[in-house]
């Protein structure tokens, strides 16, 4: 059965890879190596299908406002049998005079993530594209992956009402590692989305500093109390926990070999800084890049450091012995 990646994944997959190349990708590099296609054909879908989806899907991203161009045989342009594909950034980038200040930025990328496409209108999905390419040097995609950065963290809604509400909260945190949740209180101060994944940025109570929670990590229903505190310490929090971020990952990197071509090339590459032995990515949270870099399988090699690599071969191996078990009850 070919896996199910949703939809809406697919699309976004697809819009990557495409505005990661200058000349344009062929139909069959796109069938072989974007994710939501690569699947499907490893799972024995048949060629013919997997060539409607991609003409579904180019027609789908140009209905929404994609400019995909097609790039045909120089000699013969009306011949598409070996055409290329491509995303040019220059189309989709906002006029150069247009500026923002950092406070209008942080408001319109969090508006952008999390909006649905079933909250707004074509023109409005159009829009919120063209801001996000805002901000991004040379050829850089748009890497936000849509589909990952939404409101679906249950803490989500009642994290925002307590910052809006400037009220105190309290939730169960589990880290990796600990066997249960350690219950935490804090004065909530921003929702931050890093690495397309939503983080909540606030003072912990108890001792009185700052602290940065994934929402991902909560277990069970967030608490607001009553327990109000002063509004002004919500200003410029967002963008302090950003920099906070930003200044882990710079102090954490990864030396990885991925193999060419690639969707972890396509995905890893835009972050990454070359190396002798292959690429060095930044990384915030160990055991989140470790789940991230499984899931590409043989597509990357963990070179350092060892505690990555050693988190990577256990997810693996944890993946091999599911299907193993799962083989022996059938």
């Amino acid at each position: 059965m070919a896996s199910r990646i949703p939809a809406e994944e697919r699309l976004t997959n697809l819009v990557v890879a495409l505005m990661a190349t200058e000349i344009g990708l062929t139909k069959q590099q796109i069938l072989d190596n974007v994710s939501g296609y690569r699947q499907r054909a490893d799972a024995g879908t048949r060629s013919d299908a997997l060539e409607k989806m991609f003409e579904r899907d180019k027609d789908e991203l140009r209905t929404l406002g994609v400019p995909i161009e097609t790039i045909g045989d120089a000699a013969d342009p009306n011949d598409l049998r070996e055409a290329r594909y491509r995303i040019p950034q220059a189309e989709y980038d906002l006029p150069s005079d247009i500026e923002f200040s950092a406070a209008e930025m942080a408001v319109l990328q969090l508006a952008g993530s999390v909006w649905s496409a079933e909250s707004v209108s074509g023109d409005a999905q159009s829009g919120v594209r063209k801001i996000r390419a805002l901000g991004i040097d040379g050829d850089e995609p748009i890497i936000g992956f849509a589909p990952r950065i939404t409101a679906r963290d249950a803490a989500f809604a009642p994290l925002q009402d307590a910052i809006e509400r400037c009220r105190v909260v309290a939730f169960d945190y589990l880290k990796p590692g600990e066997d249960a949740p350690r219950r935490r209180r804090i004065r909530p101060l921003a929702l931050v989305d890093y690495e397309a994944r939503w983080h909540v940025f606030g003072v912990d109570v108890d001792v009185e500093e700052d602290r940065m929670f994934l929402l991902s990590r909560i277990v069970g229903d967030v608490k607001v109390n009553t327990t109000t505190f002063d509004s002004a310490l919500r200003n410029g929090a967002g963008e302090r926990a950003l920099s906070g971020l930003e200044r882990v990952a710079a102090a954490n990197s990864a030396l990885l070999e991925v193999t060419p071509g690639t969707e972890a090339a396509l995905r890893l590459g835009r972050r990454a800084s070359s190396a002798p032995q292959g690429i060095r990515v930044p990384f915030v949270d160990l055991h989140i890049f470790a789940d991230e870099l499984a899931s590409y399988g043989p597509e990357v090699r963990v070179v350092e450091p060892v505690a990555l690599r050693d988190a990577v071969i256990d997810r693996l191996r944890a993946v091999v012995e599911a299907h193993t078990d799962q083989g022996k009850a059938s």
